[in-house]
């Protein structure tokens, strides 16, 4: 009996979601790609299809099942569900998505960065949705990608592990039953702390766009973001993020990798310290800089990533001056109160818990 070609839904259409569906597309699978926003997608629907340009330099054209800006229509057949959107956009995706999933469907953020899992879930329950589908977060993107046109997509690396856990983390083997079938290099992670403290982009992204902003803006972006962007002065800063990052997690009982920790086991790049692991890693050479301070590399991974990672370590005892500094500075650059829009304890649903009560929560989704 011929085995049922797996449907894959992938939402958002930035430089992640056209590179991961035309890279699924390309080896077989049936691919829904769906943006909240027609014009984004107005070209791939055209077509039919995403050019996907790979890491070892072929040009490949990956055709697509669908391609909508209706979520009902993404999310009818499908069983994966990928998620590659900003993560600041995850609770509208959650409520955009809550009536139609269902228990059979596995979700997948790709990123979680800090609590998107938690904050996902309770969107659903928000939204009304009454089922329960395995909703899990990825530690980091798959792949250092680009999107290069309209239908066009670029890979630069593909990582060599990312560790994913579901919550609750009960559901972590049937989350990954499925997309292992689709990439077998994500791996289990005990839980969503585990993924959600190892959030690497929030040490190297919003630090290294906020103390390179004047080349930023008197380039436009027309330099190498990891390759120039990275200094030994600017690697400090993301060593001193990374120490107050990897302290709060182990406040709440976690043993965090440390980011050369981290770059050796994703790129095998290693180093004597941060900066020259940094420059180790072949997956970074020509990624350009972004070409403005409005950025999801701020509106991001400074309300999604830093602000939660804060706010537990304020919960739990633990000062974030670093962390809290690069708050402050996006919030003057942006002109606005990431305190108060980014991910909130309450959002997540961990307001006053105890470590104990914490690992509960996220190991059997009870409280």
């Amino acid at each position: 009996m011929e085995r049922k070609v797996m449907r894959v839904a992938v939402l958002g259409a930035g430089h992640g979601g056209k590179a991961m569906a035309a890279e699924m597309a390309a080896r077989g699978f049936e691919v829904t790609l769906y943006n909240r926003t027609y014009a984004r997608i107005e070209g791939v629907e055209l077509r039919g299809a995403i050019e996907l340009e790979t890491e070892d330099g072929r040009s490949v054209i990956a055709p697509l099942r669908k391609v909508t800006a209706d979520i009902g229509e993404a999310l009818d057949g499908v069983e994966l569900v990928m998620v590659v959107v900003p993560a600041s956009g995850h609770r509208d995706i959650a409520l955009s998505a809550a009536p139609y999933l269902r228990d059979e469907h596995v979700v997948v953020l790709h990123p979680g960065r800090t609590g998107g899992a938690l904050e996902f879930r309770q969107a659903l329950t928000e939204g009304g949705c009454n089922c329960k589908p395995v909703i899990c977060e990825a530690e980091t993107f798959l792949f250092a990608a680009r999107s290069n046109g309209p239908a066009e997509a670029r890979i630069f690396r593909t990582k060599f592990s990312v560790p994913v856990a579901a919550f609750p983390a009960s559901r972590t083997q049937e989350g990954l039953a499925l997309l292992n079938q689709v990439y077998p290099q994500f791996v289990a992670a005990k839980n969503v702390l585990y993924t959600s403290l190892n959030n690497m982009g929030a040490i190297f992204h919003p630090a290294l766009t906020l103390l390179n902003a004047g080349w930023i803006e008197a380039r436009q972006g027309d330099f190498e973001f990891y390759m120039d962007g990275v200094t030994p002065a600017t690697s400090r800063v993301l060593a001193a993020l990374d120490r107050e990052r990897v302290t709060v997690a182990s406040a709440v009982g976690i043993r965090a990798q440390t980011a050369e920790e981290w770059l050796e086991r994703a790129y095998g790049a290693t180093g004597n310290n941060l900066h020259e692991a940094m420059h180790a890693n072949p997956g970074y050479g020509g990624i350009k800089a972004p070409n403005r301070i409005q950025h999801r590399y701020i509106f991001e991974d400074v309300p999604c990533s830093l602000v939660p990672i804060a706010l537990i370590g304020q919960q739990y005892g633990v000062d974030t001056a670093a962390i809290r500094s690069i708050v402050k500075l996006a919030n003057i650059v942006h002109g606005t109160d990431y305190w108060r829009t980014g991910r909130s304890l309450e959002r997540l649903g961990i307001k006053g818990m105890s470590v104990s009560e914490l690992h509960h929560y996220v190991e059997t989704g009870e409280r």
